[in-house]
């Protein structure tokens, strides 16, 4: 029969064995420095692979650009990057893993080493001895000096001090100390803002024809959170698109004329973006990012003007060029085709035999068929990327911190100590980084101590020579 006791103790260990495995066996390995830099290099890696293949596009893009013969590097087909997510890298389970481990590499490292480091150089205590002093990598014995005078030139240096009858210690640089902790809370904030982007987050693309309102729809990726972020009473209207072009007939810039409207209607701002200057608006940025030909407004003779949507054609990669079928006839019998490469070259006329016509500009009139076909219009469509990420401010005050965390932790910890025993002045100190310049403020403090003790000793003798004198 077992006791009450007994069974109170076995229970109460079965209680904490969970506790003691996890501080015995868990926390060491997750402490390890080593487990750190190899899930920092897996991040780098699968980072620079989320960098190098295209994220978030469509099965026939991969289908396209990853084929199975040949494969590339003999086994990157586009099956494997589906398979493996490496199409939305920053998403995927395994990924996240790496960012969830390896934070809790840096909190464990940081409550079992960086926080006890720092309570260490918070406690201090008195040299009582000459003999403690010997085990300085830097120490002195000295005939002259006196406490009251270092404790002054220590002060000049910037140093705390603390004196107990004749001891004295001081210190400087304890934010150096504080500094490695800083590091690891600034990476914890940018790993938490690029998780929380990740699953709060989402990208898409919209080709707007100038003149058309838009509600983002066309989203490319999103986080499992990101319905919140998705504009749902608000929406867009591209004013103008144009291009500017260079005198050689290159594209210079091309510019979107964007309003933001309410879900009545009403503009509440209003931008014009291209390329590097992005319009945002509660959290969700749009860049200029493509364009296209819409459509093409004619009349033919003295019709009203209508309008007809041009598409693109494949040119096998060799440009990009849109095409419109112009009827010429009322039951549609006959017609033109007519290609154009930008909103401000020659456009192409070609008969239904294949047969080049003529060519036309926007704003001129050709007769084809025998009747006049005017080109009012080339109406082009703005390539906007919409992209919204709640992440970024935290993730930004992460690298701020870690900046600021970085240049505290090239602050040295210096700490000095003195006894003044049987007539003579222990002094001795050590640094965790900079020994030179450590040594060299040290020997200057000894230097001056021993002038100062000078300049006592012949004040004495000259107030003596006085005192004798009267």
């Amino acid at each position: 029969m077992i006791s009450k006791e007994v069974f109170i103790s076995k229970l109460s260990n079965w209680a904490n064995a969970p506790q003691k495995f996890f501080k015995r066996d868990v926390l060491p390995v997750l402490a390890d420095l080593r487990l750190a830099i190899i899930l920092l290099l897996a991040i780098a890696i699968f980072s620079i692979s989320g960098t190098v293949v295209e994220q978030g596009q469509s099965v026939e893009f991969y289908q396209s650009n990853y084929p199975e013969h040949p494969a590339l590097f003999g086994f990157l087909t586009w099956k494997v990057l589906l398979i493996a997510g490496l199409d939305h890298v920053y998403r995927t389970w395994w990924f996240l893993s790496i960012l969830v481990l390896f934070g809790s590499s840096l909190t464990a490292c940081t409550f079992t080493r960086q926080l006890p480091a720092l309570k260490i150089a918070r406690r201090w205590k008195f040299y009582e001895e000459p003999k403690q002093f010997q085990k300085l990598a830097l120490s002195a014995e000295l005939e002259t000096g006196s406490l009251t005078s270092l404790e002054q030139l220590l002060q000049q240096k910037s140093y705390r001090i603390f004196r107990e009858g004749d001891k004295v210690y001081a210190r400087k640089g304890i934010i150096g100390k504080i500094g490695p902790i800083i590091v690891h809370a600034s990476m914890l904030l940018i790993l938490a803002g690029a998780i929380w982007g990740t699953m709060t987050g989402f990208m898409g693309q919209e080709m707007v024809p100038s003149g058309q309102e838009f509600r983002v729809q066309n989203i490319t990726d999103a986080g499992p959170w990101a319905g919140p972020q998705i504009p749902k009473d608000w929406s867009m209207r591209v004013n103008r698109f144009w291009i500017d072009y260079s005198p050689s007939g290159a594209i210079d810039q091309f510019y979107s004329d964007l309003s933001v409207l309410d879900k009545t209607g009403q503009e509440v701002d209003r931008q014009t973006i291209h390329v590097n200057l992005p319009l945002k608006y509660r959290g969700v940025t749009f860049y200029q990012a493509d364009w296209a030909i819409a459509a093409v407004r004619v009349r033919l003779n003295k019709s009203p003007v209508f309008q007809l949507p041009m598409a693109q054609l494949d040119t096998q990669g060799k440009g990009r060029i849109w095409g419109a079928w112009i009827p010429t006839k009322p039951d549609l019998s006959a017609g033109v085709s007519l290609l154009a490469k930008d909103l401000q070259g020659t456009m192409l006329v070609y008969g239904t035999d294949g047969k080049l016509l003529t060519t036309v500009r926007a704003g001129t009139a050709v007769e084809v068929n025998g009747v006049m076909l005017t080109i009012d219009e080339v109406v082009g469509s703005t390539g906007l990327q919409i992209k919204a990420d709640p992440g970024i401010p935290i993730v930004y005050t992460g690298f701020g911190l870690l900046m600021l965390s970085v240049m505290m932790s090239y602050l040295s910890h210096s700490q000095i100590w003195a006894l003044e025993k049987d007539g003579k002045l222990y002094v001795g100190g050590r640094t965790n980084r900079a020994q030179v310049t450590f040594e060299r403020e040290v020997v200057e403090i000894l230097d001056k101590l021993a002038e100062s003790k000078l300049d006592e000793d012949k004040s004495t003798i000259t107030e003596t020579s006085l005192a004798n004198q009267n």
